[in-house]
């Protein structure tokens, strides 16, 4: 508890009674000290000293400081003052117990490897339950977030200190081994690597199999072009067995238009033979409502994959918010570096989980300078261009076909591909 110094002679509060901080303007409960209050809150010890919280390190301090720990107590201390003492030291072992309880009942939610993983992450040196508990908070599960996240990431969202944290990526690397490997190793890891199915057997020899994991795809094209479509396709697909061309995961989807329907789930999901309650239950759904949610959503979302076996994550669409509120030139520079750290999350989220395919989609607009071909271009320019690993074009066709062309790929040729939507999904 801060203790704020008195000046005049008004009654004091006792132990466990809320009161006004006039340090930091804010209420407490006397009988406990708040670590987010330590910049304004002073300590009075027995002989009317004040500890100043200058000189406590954030690195050292991670649990709440109990009064007893800061305190001397001298051999004349009165039964009053060893009563009062006692009396405030269960208050505070209560309350701790409390909060262990609570984290121990949010793991039994988590999968046995989301506990594997923050069983890791505890066996770090240095990393005690307080830690524990912020990095978790955070979004700091395992080992891989840690060692792949810059460390202002880390420090912005977990609120540890400098040394701290590059102890804590240092160890995180030494242990997954991070450095430099020969690409025949990279090639054993490749030829590994699944896909999920599209239902078409054109759009998959696309992609020479399907849309793989570990990488960012981006669909843009106008409105009717099935960018919609193929993303309720592939979280009903993502849930059929390997060897059906599925992942056996479950789909996470980040609404940003308001165009998600369960319903043409449950059509996609009949057309499969498979039942569509299980298959709604297995889609976590988000509703972005703008910019700052969408970007809040994604980092939220790195506690959930291994929490809900998540396979695929959906953005339906990246830039739509992102168009609506940053509007004129004067923002384009603070727009497009927004969007560029937004997307670097979602890669970074498939470095951290290779198993993890996130889909994109994207709008388009129009060039008025182009008077010959094609004038339509995908928004957001070069940073949408470059943060996608691979980005395919749709158009439409005659009546049900739409035409997907594979724009760019570090490692698949051009082409097209025919397919058609019909009432029970993707087909050829």
């Amino acid at each position: 508890m801060a203790k704020a110094s008195e000046t005049n002679n008004q009654s004091q509060p006792l132990v466990g009674e809320p009161y006004f901080c006039k340090e930091c303007k804010r209420n407490h409960t006397k009988g406990k000290i708040y670590k987010e209050h330590l910049n304004f809150a002073k300590i009075e010890s027995k002989n009317d000293d004040v500890i100043d919280d200058d000189v406590i390190d954030d690195d050292i301090i991670d649990d709440d400081i109990e009064i007893s720990d800061l305190e001397s107590k001298d051999d004349n201390t009165s039964e009053e003052e060893v009563a009062l003492d006692d009396e405030l030291n269960e208050i505070i072992e209560v309350d701790e117990k409390v909060d262990e309880d609570d984290f121990d009942e949010g793991l039994k939610n988590y999968s046995d490897d989301a506990i594997a993983c923050v069983d890791a992450v505890k066996k770090l040196p240095g990393v005690g339950e307080a830690t524990l508990k912020k990095l978790i908070k955070a979004g700091f599960g395992s080992l891989e977030s840690i060692a792949y996240t810059p460390p202002s990431i880390i420090q912005k969202e977990s609120g540890l200190g400098d040394k701290t944290i590059a102890k804590l990526i240092k160890s995180s690397m030494d242990k997954l081994d991070i450095g430099f490997k020969s690409a025949e190793d990279v090639w054993e890891h490749r030829k590994n690597i699944a896909r999920i199915t599209t239902s078409s057997q054109e759009l998959d020899n696309l992609f020479h199999g399907g849309i793989e994991t570990g990488c960012v795809i981006e669909f843009f094209g106008e409105f009717r072009t099935g960018k919609t479509q193929l993303a309720h396709q592939l979280c009903v697909n993502v849930q059929l067995p390997k060897e059906d061309g599925g992942l056996s995961g479950n789909a996470l989807y980040i609404d940003t238009e308001g165009t998600f329907r369960p319903e043409r789930i449950i059509q996609m999901a009949e057309g499969h033979d498979l039942d569509h309650k299980k298959v709604l239950k297995n889609i976590v759904f988000g509703r972005a409502y703008n910019s700052d949610h969408q970007i809040m959503l994604i980092k939220e979302a790195g506690n959930l994959i291994k929490e809900k076996n998540i396979k695929l994550i959906i953005v339906d669409s990246l830039i739509g918010h992102f168009r609506s509120e940053y509007v004129g030139r004067g923002t384009l520079a603070n727009r497009q570096q927004t969007i560029n750290t937004h997307l670097h999350d979602l890669l970074r989220l498939t470095d951290i989980f290779p198993d993890l395919c996130v889909v994109v989609t994207n709008q388009v607009q129009s060039k008025p300078d182009v008077f010959y071909g094609n004038p339509t271009v995908a928004a957001g320019g070069n940073i949408v261009a470059h943060g996608s690993t691979i980005r395919v074009y749709l158009r439409k066709g005659k009546g049900e076909q739409r035409v997907a062309k594979m724009i760019d790929a570090p490692h698949l040729p051009e082409g097209e591909a025919v397919f058609s939507i019909t009432e029970n999904g993707i087909t050829d």
